[in-house]
């Protein structure tokens, strides 16, 4: 039985990503991941991590000392491998300060001179099944099902959504839509939200999820539809992934949630503008929809989304109507057996 240690310290979204290499690592031996704090609360409880390191590497832990007193911690666990999930050169000397002796990532990465392997970034496959490929780069391309990302919502997060719904008055057999508005790339925000809240009230409860900076975003929907319920900045990580699990439907940009909803098997409308699913980061929810400007002549324009439209019209999103997505939206609420 291998001892494995994966390196995931970059976004959120990328965490969830992980957990399909994850769960094919831990049918080998252990499996420990250092990630963010943030990160760790989020695969807490997951059946294939072992142990969670949390990597503060912009507070407590930043700087040569924090790596250092990572790194001694980590040597003294004798990992057979690390997978370097996340492709920095911190990632990378943390991995060889520890004495890893076998260290995998890829070949593009910044910290690839480091590596004991390299893998081939593969622009055709979806990012989970790139990360997966790490462990398996001469084998097989993953299935669907391989590639579903899972989360491990606990007692505490069921409680937490049980709560936050019945002091709401949502009934258990209400119908219920989550939207998530926000996202660090301004540009990734589609603008219409409280207009698609609206035009979904007669169908579904509305409940908008984010964190607490979302809550700017989230008190413009609920003057326009003041029965969608503000969840932001109220539930932890998991605790949205469980609620975003038990709505019919999820409506959210290129950022985290949508990638909570596909770990969930969430039904997912999903809004890109300056982004694309083709970067590899697109929905795996079992049922997706996907509402994109593809027509548009400068779209994509950045693999992130930059603050500001480079052109100053944002058109990617703003022509992109509520009626269009609340159309998409009913489909995959009133339709369950019909992909849309």
């Amino acid at each position: 039985m291998s001892s494995s240690l994966v390196i995931q310290t970059s976004f959120l979204g990328d965490t969830v990503l992980t957990t399909p290499l994850l769960a094919q690592l831990a049918n080998r031996g252990t499996v420990d991941v250092v990630t963010t704090p943030a990160s760790a609360a989020l695969l807490a409880h997951h059946p294939a991590v072992r142990e969670l390191i949390a990597y503060d590497k912009r507070g407590e832990d930043r700087g040569l000392l924090g790596l250092w007193r990572l790194a001694r911690r980590l040597h003294d666990a004798h990992y057979d491998v690390a997978f370097l999930a996340q492709g920095s050169w911190r990632s990378a000397v943390l991995a060889l300060l520890a004495r890893i002796p076998n260290r995998v990532g890829f070949s593009t990465s910044a910290g690839k001179l480091l590596y004991t392997k390299r893998v081939a970034y593969r622009d055709d496959l979806h990012h989970a099944a790139r990360l997966l490929m790490l462990a398996r780069p001469n084998g097989r391309e993953p299935t669907p099902a391989e590639l579903r990302p899972s989360l491990a919502p606990g007692d505490a997060e069921r409680a937490a959504v049980d709560a936050f719904l019945t002091e709401r008055g949502v009934r258990p057999d209400e119908r219920i839509v989550a939207v998530a508005p926000g996202s660090v790339w301004g540009t990734k925000r589609w603008p219409f939200y409280p207009e698609l809240a609206q035009e979904l009230a007669d169908a579904a409860r509305v409940v908008i999820v984010g964190s607490g900076a979302d809550t700017p975003l989230a008190q413009a929907i609920t003057s326009a539809a003041p029965a969608a319920l503000d969840a932001t900045g109220r539930l932890s990580l998991l605790a949205s992934a469980e609620l975003i699990g038990r709505c019919g439907v999820v409506v959210t940009n290129d950022s985290a949630p949508m990638h909570l909803a596909s770990a969930m098997g969430t039904p997912t409308v999903a809004i890109f503008g300056p982004t694309v699913p083709e970067f590899g980061f697109g929905p795996l929810a079992p049922r997706v929809s996907v509402v994109g400007h593809d027509t548009l002549p400068c779209r994509p324009c950045d693999r992130h989304g930059p603050q500001r439209c480079p052109l100053g019209h944002h058109r990617c999103m703003r022509e992109l109507t509520p009626s269009t997505v609340a159309e998409r939206t009913r489909a995959l609420l009133l339709n369950p057996d019909v992909l849309a």
